[in-house]
């Protein structure tokens, strides 16, 4: 709030607003700098904002913009009720699900009936109802129809009386609305914690009231982002084809409008920093995770102390918002030759600077960890983990436990392998992965039978091999944040309903025992980079 009300100050914008804050979070903000407006779902079948939020803002002088005035399309006609596309977001929302939207068809009903009585349609009297309720409530419908545009807009010419707003109301109760309002991962990727570096998890605190998936974690954890993560190098064709920076950005708008706060981007993705530069498109308010590669030491002795200092001012300039959280976190080094205490002193006075919030290393051997951690705390490594790549289970994260740091598990999805039939079977020639230890042909015929095993037990969970891989990696601790790659929304949506698997002690045996590490075919990395994995990677102490 104090950056965003410098912008103001500066001319820069003119009001802020909040979308979805509790009570708290309004008055606490609004104390900082006046709020103008909340954004926040208001329909005649969400109606919770009524009993505290809607009285606050009135006394504060505060707006009401209401998002998902038509029930995300509920009210919008009989097209949405009975005939959902099968690829719409919405079959996942809960008062869409099969049971949940024949349970809710007899309150449209009556709806249709009432708007028949007052010769309208039936988002025209849903729309109506709404801006009856005040002045200062402002419902901001979506279409892609100008057909249906002019039929909202019909809304305006509705003149209901008190008595007309109590039967609309009584033809909806919200106790008879079949399903919650949100999706169910929502909740879910708004709780995944990284602690500061200091302190160690309590596993045995409870959830805070209203604040689901907290469990694992003290309340007062500095970093929390979604417990899902998208790594972005694949957008600027890592390992296929890059995307387009109007393709890319809509991904990355779609992961966040999904709940994912946490996003991972380089230097060194992209031609030029493509990767950084079309994040910074898109990204204000997101917790980004991004990477810069450390120097030797006789260059860092010639830019004054090392590289961070310098390509920080950069990396702002890409990323436009000053005040935007940076979680920096350096990758397995090119080079082993660079001093990691004075580099971490380096990142450490951009941490008092304000200029990143956190540090991060990214395949670091346990000395290199230990010794970080002792120039500044370490929020976050970055480590391949996954089904076929378990290395880090015995050294790295019982370490990262002991000191209470984050794990960020790159390649969840073991660069692909269990996305899909798609890639086990049909490779593209121009991929980099043809060149990978594990996707060679021999050593794929071979790791093709961990895949079928996987697919089976897939099918037993009534889902598919990407979301049994995530929710297996989910289960193994809320100090583990996947960040998986994709190029299409339709992958992304897959993968985000892996938050919807639940699996026993049991099942993550069986999973486990499913892919024995011992059987996969082929090195984790390539023969070129691998003597940089963090088993290798230990730092020169000066």
């Amino acid at each position: 709030m104090t950056e965003l009300k410098k912008l103001v100050d500066e001319g820069k914008i003119k009001y802020i607003g909040l979308s979805e804050p509790s009570v708290d979070t309004i008055r606490r903000a609004h104390a900082v700098h006046p709020i103008t407006a909340l954004e926040m779902e208001y329909s005649l079948w969400a109606r919770d904002i009524e009993n505290e939020i809607i009285p606050l803002c009135r006394e504060l002088g505060i707006g009401i913009v209401a998002y998902s005035p038509l029930g995300r399309g509920f009210f919008g006609g009989k097209v949405v009720m009975e005939s959902l596309p099968s690829d719409s977001v919405l079959t996942m929302h809960p008062r869409f699900s099969r049971e949940n939207l024949e349970k809710n068809k007899p309150l449209y009903s009556k709806l249709a009936n009432l708007a028949e009585k007052h010769g309208c349609t039936t988002p025209q009297l849903a729309l109506a109802w709404l801006l009856h309720q005040g002045n200062d409530i402002i419902p901001i419908p979506g279409t892609t129809k100008v057909k249906n545009l002019a039929d909202n807009i019909g809304a305006l010419a509705l003149k209901l009386t008190k008595g007309d707003l109590k039967e609309i109301s009584d033809a909806f109760p919200i106790e008879e609305v079949g399903g919650n309002r949100e999706f169910e991962w929502k909740p879910l990727l708004s709780f995944g914690c990284f602690n500061n570096g200091g302190q160690v998890p309590n596993r045995n605190s409870k959830s805070e009231a209203g604040k689901p998936g907290f469990g694992d974690f003290v309340p007062w954890f500095p970093l929390q982002v979604s417990i899902l993560g998208l790594g972005c190098a694949g957008l600027s064709g890592l390992l296929n084809a890059p995307l387009s920076h109007e393709a890319g950005s809509s991904i990355i708008k779609e992961a966040y409008n999904r709940g994912i706060t946490f996003i991972d981007t380089a230097d060194i993705y992209g031609h030029n920093h493509d990767n950084e530069l079309m994040v910074g498109k898109v990204l204000l308010f997101l917790y980004i995770n991004t990477k810069t590669h450390l120097v030797e030491y006789a260059t860092m002795q010639k830019t004054h102390g090392g590289r961070s200092s310098s390509v920080f001012h950069v990396k702002f300039s890409r990323f436009w918002f000053p005040g935007l959280p940076l979680n920096l976190v350096a990758p397995f080094p090119f080079t082993l030759t660079y001093i990691l205490v004075l580099q971490m002193e380096e990142l450490k006075k951009l941490v008092e600077e304000g200029k990143i919030k956190y540090i991060g290393l990214s395949e670091a051997s346990p000395d290199t960890i230990r010794r970080a951690h002792a120039v500044h705390p370490i929020t976050a490594l970055q480590m391949e983990y996954s089904l076929w790549t378990r290395e880090i289970e015995d050294d790295i994260i019982t370490l990262s436990r002991e000191l209470g740091i984050g794990i960020v598990a790159y390649s969840p999805l073991g660069h692909g392998f269990f996305g899909g039939k798609a890639v086990v079977e049909s490779l593209p020639s121009e991929s980099l992965l043809v060149s990978h230890p594990r996707f060679t042909r021999e050593n794929l015929e071979k790791n093709k039978v961990i895949y079928s095993r996987l697919e089976n037990l897939a099918v037993k969970h009534a889902s598919n091999p990407p979301q049994l891989a995530l929710a297996w990696l989910l289960h193994q601790g809320k100090d583990i944040i996947p960040i998986f790659g994709t190029t299409k929304v339709q992958n992304l949506d897959n993968n985000i309903r892996s938050l919807a698997v639940k699996l026993t002690k049991e099942d993550l045996k069986e999973i486990s025992d499913a892919v024995p590490v011992d059987e996969v075919a082929g090195e984790r990395e390539h023969s070129l980079t691998s003597k940089y994995a963090w088993k290798f990677a230990d730092t020169p102490s000066k």
